[in-house]
């Protein structure tokens, strides 16, 4: 597979604009069989995806329990492990599927299983292991705040960097957090990822464990706002949002309670992000991303966070086939040449779901509205330019004709479901 690199606030591959949909695999290593990970990768390369986001490290024999999901072995030190590892990433090589790899959970670091003086050996030993294959993103964190571990994962980015030149390194951060709250300026970060999270709007605090501090903000559903965020910095590097709220996952993780996020709230999170400028987008589902099997309920510790279907069926969940359609949009022209462009939407931007999306370059322009109510759009620079509506649940573009005056009344077709969204596409 061809090397990735870094272009400005994307990423290419073979010298061309790489859009990352990717897949949260967490435990594949873990809890899959050869056979059934064969399954799992051929069924996300066939619905379009490219990059698989997996951790090598979950747990170990000493602290089988140290996690909130469940893991059946933690046989981690032995050669099997590892061969079962090197196999499945093989198979996503040839697959043409990126394994974006975490060296460990982050909390093998607060449990003080991962320090300052044993990382650089880890380190070496997995870019001495993988220094040969094609196809590995290195991610290190973990689901973590890196307060007072930084020089671990300092000196972990420095040996993989050193060792694996050819291999792009980011950072998988605590919910609402991003990487670049910490290692914007590191040498070894080449691209900076963050955890949008699985909350709502009125779901700030709730008490929990995981509530987000008052230095990191809460930006609630609005997940573009972190891509903003880390365009304002300097250096600016790519990014994307590498867990949005999860399909299937219960709203704020806690509370059986609560509704369930779905595949409409999966596809706001996409767009809303990409046409932000995010360098693409991670989708992930609840009872895949753990590999859940239809345990009983979980003991003390354990959390399956409202997990409803065995993996084998939730691969096949909906939303995980209709990202598809936002990346071969992209792909349909140079993304890279586009940027927001908020300053079009007559009347000024609007607020939370009512947010109309609109990302643009000299000779195309995307709006995506997410509750298909009208909206108007100045565009003097797109006159006699190619409409249509896309939908995004199902990739059908519906042709409208050519731009005709330079204020354009957008509305959308009427819809008799939920899946109400809709991409305004528009093409000189």
């Amino acid at each position: 597979m061809e090397k990735l690199s870094i272009s400005g606030k994307y990423i290419s591959k073979g010298g061309k604009p790489f859009f990352w949909l990717g897949d949260t695999a967490w435990l594949i290593f873990h809890k899959l069989s050869f056979d059934e990970a064969l399954v799992y990768l051929k069924n996300r390369a066939d619905k379009g995806f490219n990059v698989i986001q997996a951790v090598l490290v979950y747990a170990t024999n000493e602290l089988c329990d140290i996690n909130k999901m469940y893991i059946p072995g933690c046989n981690t030190d032995s050669p099997e492990y590892w061969q079962h590892c090197d196999r499945i990433i093989k198979a996503a090589e040839k697959a043409e599927l990126y394994m974006a790899l975490l060296p460990c959970w982050g909390s093998l670091v607060k449990a003080g299983l991962v320090t300052e003086d044993n990382v650089e050996k880890y380190g070496s030993f997995l870019a001495e292991r993988y220094s040969s294959y094609s196809n590995i993103i290195w991610v290190l964190g973990g689901d973590i705040r890196p307060n007072g571990y930084e020089n671990i994962y300092n000196r972990l980015g420095k040996v993989l960097k050193e060792k694996n030149p050819d291999k792009l390194i980011t950072f998988h951060p605590f919910g609402r957090c991003a990487s670049s709250t910490w290692f914007n300026d590191a040498p070894w970060l080449d691209f900076n990822m963050f955890q949008s999270g699985h909350r709502r709007y009125d779901q700030g605090k709730l008490g929990k464990w995981d509530d987000t501090k008052r230095a990191e903000g809460f930006f609630g559903e609005d997940n573009w706002r972190y891509v903003l965020r880390d365009h304002s910095l300097s250096p600016i590097k790519p990014t994307l949002d590498g867990e949005p709220a999860y399909e299937w996952i219960l709203q704020g993780l806690h509370d059986p309670t609560q509704p369930y996020w779905r595949a409409k709230h999966i596809r706001r999170c996409a767009y809303w992000s990409v046409f932000s400028g995010a360098c693409g987008h991670t989708y992930g589902d609840n009872s895949v991303m753990q590999f859940y099997r239809g345990e009983s309920e979980p003991s003390e510790g354990v959390n399956h966070y409202g997990a409803k279907d065995t993996w084998q069926t939730a691969i096949h969940h909906e939303g995980s086939g209709q990202l598809r359609y936002l990346a071969e949009l992209m792909n349909s022209r140079d993304f890279t040449a586009g940027r927001p462009h908020d300053e079009l939407i007559l009347g000024g931007q609007r607020e939370k779901h009512e947010r109309i999306a609109v990302f643009a370059a000299e000779d195309y322009l995307y709006a995506y509205t997410y509750t298909g109510k009208p909206f108007a759009l100045k565009l003097d620079n797109y006159l006699g330019a190619d409409m249509w509506w896309m939908t995004p649940s199902k990739g059908i573009y519906s042709y409208i004709g050519k731009l005709r005056s330079e204020i354009y009344d957008a509305v959308p077709p009427e819809v008799y479901d939920e899946d109400r969204d809709r991409v305004l596409v528009v093409v000189k």
